[in-house]
C-alpha cells in the first residue's frame, strides 16, 4: 500500500509525490548553476522522463509555484523545493558504523549537497575508536547517549552489521535520534525515528532486470 504523509498545510501526500522532489531538486540544482532563469514543465519533462502533466500535478500539492504563460522561476521553484525537502533546516547528522561504507559516506559530499552537516562518527572496534577520519575522531559507542544527550543531532546514519543492527537502532531510538537513514539492508520500523531504509542491492537487481529485457528473449 503507498505511504502518504501530511503537507505543512495538512493535505495528504502520497509517498510516490515525496519521492520525486528529491529529482527535481537535483535537475533545479544543475539549471541553477547553469543560470537558467525560467523552465516549462515541459522542459523539466524532458529532463526527468515524466509527464508535465504529473510534474504540475506534483507541484500542485504544495499549492503551486508556477505562473500561466511564463512557466516556473528556477531559483523561486528552487528555494520552495528545498523548504519542501527540510534543505535549510540546518539538520546535524552522525554515523553510526565506521567501517568501509560509513567512512565512504563520511567522506562524500552528499551531507554538504543536501544541507545536512556530519558532526560524528562512532564504532565498536578498538581498531578504530580514536582514529581521525575527515577531521572527525571517531568516538566509541560507550559515548553515544552521552554524546545525544549533549548535541542533540537529529539524524543517524546506520551502517553496522546485520546481527546488531537491530540492537543498535533501538538504542539510536530510545536515545532521542528523530531520523535513522539506514544502509544495513534490514527493513526497520522504530516507534519513535522516522527510517528512510536504503537497499543498494535492490537498485542493481533492477538494473540487472532491465539488462535482461533490453537482450529480449533468448533464441532457441
Amino acid at each position: 500500500m503507498e505511504k502518504e504523509s501530511k503537507g505543512r498545510g495538512e493535505k495528504t501526500i502520497s509517498s510516490a509525490v515525496i519521492n520525486r522532489m528529491p529529482r527535481y531538486y537535483r535537475y533545479l540544482s544543475d539549471l541553477m548553476e547553469a543560470g537558467v532563469e525560467r523552465v516549462s514543465s515541459s522542459e523539466l519533462a524532458a529532463m526527468l522522463g515524466i509527464t508535465a502533466s504529473q510534474i504540475r500535478q506534483d507541484f500542485n500539492c504544495f499549492g503551486g509555484f508556477g505562473q500561466q504563460g511564463y512557466g516556473y522561476s528556477v531559483p523561486r521553484l528552487y528555494e520552495n523545493i528545498s523548504s519542501i525537502l527540510g534543505v535549510n533546516e540546518g539538520y546535524r547528522a552522525v554515523i553510526v558504523g565506521t567501517g568501509n561504507l560509513g567512512r565512504a559516506l563520511a567522506s562524500s559530499p552528499v551531507f554538504r549537497k543536501r544541507g545536512v552537516t556530519l558532526e560524528a562518527l562512532f564504532d565498536v572496534s578498538p581498531a578504530l575508536v580514536g582514529q581521525t577520519f575527515c577531521g572527525f575522531s571517531i568516538l566509541g559507542m560507550e559515548e553515544f547517549e552521552t554524546y545525544v544527550a549533549k548535541s542533540r543531532p537529529d539524524i543517524a546514519v546506520l551502517t553496522v552489521p546485520r546481527a546488531v543492527t537491530r540492537e543498535v537502532a533501538e538504542r539510536i531510538d530510545r536515545a532521542g535520534i528523530r531520523g535513522v537513514w539506514n544502509f544495513t539492508n534490514i527493513e526497520l520500523h522504530l516507534a519513535h525515528a522516522a527510517v528512510q531504509n536504503i537497499h543498494l542491492g535492490d537498485t542493481l537487481m533492477t538494473l540487472c532486470y532491465s539488462l535482461r529485457e533490453k537482450s529480449g528473449p533468448e533464441k532457441g
